[in-house]
């Protein structure tokens, strides 16, 4: 049963999963999760900030786990450990931004807090009302006599969530517009100044020697303040460039996530369309890649090529998963450390079993490096016979690392396996033999 706004309710002093969803469809914004912990009020520091930029706090106790499309509805979701959870910390505030629109095109926007493992519900809180805002504190975590509570609060911003981090101390770093040229008068040329006795010198002061043995401590540099950007790659704007968002560095997770349409047709029509998640699906995120010393190579489950992140060829696959699901996922990760190394890398994903086609199947291909901003995008709706679709193409361009949306279905002609139809259609040039998981 839904709290109503501003009641609270006690919850376990355990891991719990904290689920923001909201109904899918046609312009519906997009929304993501996030939390904040608090000391009075405020933040102690950025690093108190738990988003999709951010996913992990320091502690341990607060985790983003990303989003999840399920019959017409998505969930983004966090996992709290209240057990984790620092003793200075008096509150965890738990809040949703919107993405491309505001909370008054998301339909069904809702709380949900389960205890993790049991999936139990015990607190929910509906968001009804919403009309222009583009950020809302859903509900909180609080403290109370040695024990936690959650309130819901439905308090919203239409400052989006900008607004809401600077709201509670965050230090956000955006991009600044520069002001637009103005038009003046030229200038007249100004008279020469007149002669001026020279100004006395200042008086010498001494120079204090630090004592031998003790050196001055360097200068703290600021923390770097929080990036809340997001780049979303289209067909009119199919490619960005790793080095120009400060992304070339650290390790670059490539998630997969998949949700499946079942059609149901009679009278040689589409009638109608129900949505299913399918056990017995298996897709394998893949990656082709060559390196500057143009050795060649495959990473992928089949034939457990699973690739190391230390060594040749940096790039690992780190497990196959049949959910679907963010949190664990189809998953690549790059290591971008070693990008000097790389020449190209190209990710693609086959249909190991479970179905014979793309075709309703709507994907989505999020990009997450350690150091920039998540590159994300979604799949065309697959119209032809296809098993296999390149996803996206790194290319390093003189030490600029630059990321290409393909979203290309291949079709393999009869007897050639998905892996060799990717290798023909870009020029990889490798001998194939089957192999099995």
């Amino acid at each position: 049963m839904s709290m109503p706004k501003g009641s609270n309710a006690p919850v376990p002093t355990a891991a719990l999963r904290v689920e923001v969803g909201w109904r899918s469809g046609p312009g519906v914004p997009d929304a993501d999760a996030s939390a904040l912990l608090l000391v009075g009020g405020k933040v102690r520091s950025d690093a108190d900030f738990v988003f999709y930029n951010q996913p992990t706090h320091s502690s341990g106790a607060i985790r983003y786990e990303g989003k999840q499309t399920t019959g017409g509805r998505v969930t983004d979701t966090l996992v709290v450990d209240l057990a984790r959870v620092e003793p200075a910390i008096d509150r965890v505030v738990l809040a949703a931004s919107s993405d491309g629109g505001n909370f008054g095109q998301v339909p069904d926007l809702y709380i949900d807090v389960r205890q993790d493992g049991q999936g139990t519900s015990v607190a929910r809180f509906d968001s009804t009302g919403a009309s222009v805002e583009t950020a809302f504190v859903l509900g909180e975590f609080y403290r109370r006599q040695g024990a936690w509570k959650f309130r819901a609060v439905g308090q919203g911003y239409s400052s989006g969530l900008e607004g809401l981090a600077t709201d509670f101390g965050i230090t956000v770093d955006e991009p600044q517009h520069a002001a637009p040229p103005t038009a003046t008068a030229p200038a007249r040329p100004a008279a020469p100044p007149p002669t001026m006795p020279p100004p006395p010198a200042p008086p010498a002061t001494p120079t204090i020697t630090p004592p031998v043995g003790t050196p001055a401590p360097p200068p703290q540099a600021p923390p770097a303040p929080v990036r809340l950007t997001k780049v979303t790659l289209t067909k009119a704007a199919p490619s960005v460039s790793l080095t120009k968002q400060g992304g070339t560095s650290g390790q670059m997770r490539v998630n997969l996530n998949w949700e499946v349409r079942k059609q149901f047709s009679g009278w040689g029509r589409k009638l109608g369309r129900a949505v299913a998640m399918h056990s017995d699906l298996d897709l394998d995120l893949c990656a082709l890649f060559e390196l500057s010393d143009g050795s060649k190579g495959v990473v992928q489950a089949l034939g457990n090529a699973f690739g190391s992140l230390h060594q040749p060829p940096f790039i690992h696959l780190d497990g196959d998963d049949r959910t679907g699901a963010v949190s664990t996922g189809e998953n690549l990760t790059i290591n971008l450390d070693h990008k000097q190394y790389f020449r190209r890398i190209l990710i693609f994903v086959t249909i190991y079993e479970g179905a014979r086609s793309f075709a309703d199947l709507h994907a989505t291909v999020t990009l997450s490096p350690q150091h920039g901003a998540p590159i994300d995008f979604s799949l065309d709706e697959c119209t032809v016979p296809s098993p296999v679709c390149a996803l996206a193409l790194i290319t390093n361009n003189g030490g600029d690392l630059m990321v290409q949306r393909e979203a290309r279905y291949l079709v393999p002609e009869r007897g050639v396996s998905p892996q060799r139809t990717v290798d023909y259609a870009y020029g990889w040039g490798m001998n194939w033999t089957p192999g099995r998981k």
